[in-house]
């Protein structure tokens, strides 16, 4: 998940319909304003609308926005309402369907998308309801997945192909981040770096090398990290922490002018400057990574002189990106087995955090049906 939205928001419930019988489901909660998350055991199961799918979640993921949740920082502190279920990123299958819904039955094994939007603006209305103005996130503006159930409207449900297991399918929603912006780049037969290798620019290392980038570079301060990207694709990978003349060194290796493609990744302010020092004039720059606060950066030399194109990268292209991430699995062409490190039941959430939050794993999965 990634959004720039700001702002403070109120937990939503969708509407009572169907006469559903009163249930309670296990849900993680954000119970108060400060750190950690609590389990509550006899959570209302979500009502449904005419339009809305009931999915019971087998799988869910935690994000690099459940850490915020969990840590309370400033953005979530002024973004998260307090008392609403967490997670966005999951898999599951089909338990009800609202009156109205038509396309999907009990029984079917699916995703979703996480950017809920009525539909109805611009942006919606043209191809890019990725970034529509209305927008509502699963897991911060609306009850999420880390739940035994979840409801969301059939317009943002997922059919998951029979041949996709479900510890790939519960990371569908930063596989789809890393995707949209190695596509949106366009990095077949060009020299690409990838500034961090978290989860999603490790991701993005397997992703560009399956579009057929022709050399990956990448930098972080993550050691074992870096390490991995080179297994997953990167000639080379660089500790940021040592310095830049890795920049000489790159650029040494592309005919003196730097790189084509820049997949800016990690949010940080050094990265940002370092990137775009590392890339050629005329190169594009494709930017996910949100940073903590203003960045200063030297616009005229890395942008304006430099006759760069700039993309900026929110969520995942629906549903164009959810076709293109679907085909490079069915076709074997994405290394993700060394990325989803560890699985915890969902009455381990703590331990499953901890070994988030400490760097331990990567992609951490729960367990939840």
């Amino acid at each position: 998940m990634e959004s720039t939205k700001t702002g403070p928001a109120t937990a939503q419930r969708t509407a009572p319909a169907d006469n559903a019988p009163p249930e309670v489901m296990p849900a993680l909660v954000k119970h108060h304003a400060g750190e950690g998350l609590r389990l509550d055991e006899a959570r209302p199961v979500p009502a449904l609308g005419p339009l809305d799918v009931l999915i019971r979640v087998t799988k869910a993921g935690i994000c690099g926005t459940d850490r915020h949740i969990w840590q309370w920082d400033d953005w979530a502190a002024s973004r998260i309402p307090v008392g609403i279920v967490t997670g966005h990123e999951f898999v599951g299958v089909v338990e009800r369907i609202g009156s109205a819904v038509t396309l999907f039955s009990p029984g079917r094994r699916v995703s979703a998308e996480g950017h809920i939007t009525a539909g109805t603006d611009y942006n919606s209305r043209t191809g890019a309801a990725h970034i529509a103005r209305d927008t509502q996130i699963l897991g911060v503006d609306r009850d999420g997945c880390f739940a035994r159930y979840v409801a969301v409207p059939e317009s943002n449900v997922w059919p998951v192909h029979e041949e996709i297991p479900d510890r790939i399918a519960a990371t569908f929603d930063p596989l789809g981040n890393a995707v949209h912006t190695v596509t949106a780049a366009g990095v077949s037969g060009r020299s690409v770096l990838i500034s961090g290798v978290g989860i999603i620019g490790l991701m993005a290392v397997t992703v560009a090398r399956a579009a057929g980038a022709s050399r990956i570079y990448c930098t972080d301060i993550n050691p074992p990290r870096l390490e991995l990207a080179k297994k997953l694709g990167a000639v080379e990978a660089f500790d940021a922490r040592e310095g830049d003349a890795w920049i000489k060194h790159v650029r040494s290796e592309t005919r003196g002018e730097g790189v084509d493609v820049l997949l800016e990744m990690s949010g940080s302010s050094n990265a940002f400057d370092e990137g775009f020092r590392a890339l050629r004039n005329g190169g594009t720059a494709a930017l996910l990574g949100l940073p903590a606060k203003p960045v200063t950066f030297d616009f005229n030399t890395n942008i304006i002189f430099k006759g760069c194109t700039v993309l900026g990268i929110n969520g995942r292209r629906i549903w164009e990106t959810w076709y293109r991430m679907e085909e490079m699995l069915l076709g074997k062409r994405l290394q993700l087995d060394e990325i989803i490190t560890h699985e915890f039941p969902l009455a381990q959430y703590d331990k499953a955090f901890e070994t988030m939050i400490s760097g331990e794993g990567i992609k951490v999965l729960m367990n939840v049906d």
